[in-house]
């Protein structure tokens, strides 16, 4: 069983359904971030609008910083990332930075099975891309990665002590 830290918009509802999915398949899946509800984000930026703080002070406030936290600890804690799209500018940074930490990381377009409208080279940065939830989950059976996983000290370049 692997654990996914399941990455999306809060204003995809399709999360819950490929969550459970996944789950299905034996997977553990982190998703909760999605309890906050599709318009979280516009009400902690009128919060602040209203107290006159602009986005830069605002990423310096308490809630700022605790869902960056809550979601950097799973972020850390979980073995691999899924990015449902269609996602944000949060959810890309997410999967770079599972990435960069040489935790693999899944890109999962809508399962309607279209291609997308604009194509992106950058996409190769993924360790796989796919457009059914069914492919990724054979693919995930297939692999072992919870096994083959190394932790990254992103502060040195260099794997953690005591691990190749």
């Amino acid at each position: 069983m692997s654990k996914i830290y399941l990455i999306g918009s809060l204003r995809n509802p399709s999360i819950p359904e490929v969550a459970a999915k996944l789950r299905g398949a034996g997977h553990e899946v982190f998703d909760d971030w999605f309890a906050a509800g599709p318009e979280a984000d516009d009400y902690w930026q009128k919060y602040e609008t209203n107290k006159g703080h602009n986005f830069k002070e605002a990423l310096e406030g308490y809630a700022a910083k605790n869902v960056y936290a809550f979601d950097k600890r799973h972020l850390d804690r979980n073995e691999m990332a899924v990015l449902l799209l269609p996602a944000g500018k949060s959810g890309h940074l997410e999967l770079g930075y599972c990435i960069g930490t040489g935790k693999p990381g899944y890109i999962l377009f809508d399962s309607n099975g279209t291609m997308p409208d604009r194509w992106d080279v950058m996409y190769q940065f993924a360790t796989g891309v796919f457009f059914d939830v069914n492919d990724l989950i054979k693919e995930l059976d297939d692999k072992n990665h919870a096994a083959s996983f190394v932790p990254f000290d992103m502060t040195t370049h260099t794997h953690f002590k005591g691990q190749q």
